[in-house]
């Protein structure tokens, strides 16, 4: 199930919540439930394979395949579109600010919402 979950989340080309992807998959799978789904979720998001875009409650597929870090995801306003960026060094300083205070940070979700260079091309300053 993990690789027909991974496949839809492809597919979408954009984030997809667990009901999303439950009903593209329901015309292969008219009996699939929610549970199903949501552990399929949980796996590739534990294994790195998917993310979860936490304001939106939603999911992407991983842009960029093995990688260790956590990821900085750009979200566009506009289009719904996100993109994924690896930036390890900023990770690095992040854990070290907070570290300062004695802060132990356990997971990194970084979020930016903006607009994409394609929905902003037609934009003037």
């Amino acid at each position: 199930m993990q690789s027909e979950v991974l496949a839809a989340l492809r597919r979408r080309h954009a984030p997809m919540t667990a009901y999303d992807v439950l009903r593209d998959l329901r015309a292969a799978h008219p009996k699939i439930a929610p549970p199903t789904v949501y552990n399929a979720l949980a796996a590739l998001t534990k294994q790195g394979r998917a993310h979860r875009v936490e304001s939106l409650k939603a999911y992407i597929a991983c842009q960029c395949d093995g990688h260790q870090s956590a990821s900085i995801l750009s979200i566009c306003e506009d289009c719904g579109m996100v993109e994924e960026r690896l930036a390890p060094d900023v990770l690095t300083t992040l854990s070290g600010i907070l570290g300062e205070s004695g802060f132990a940070p356990q997971r990194h979700v970084i979020e930016v919402h903006g607009i994409c260079a394609t929905c902003g091309a037609g934009q003037t300053p």
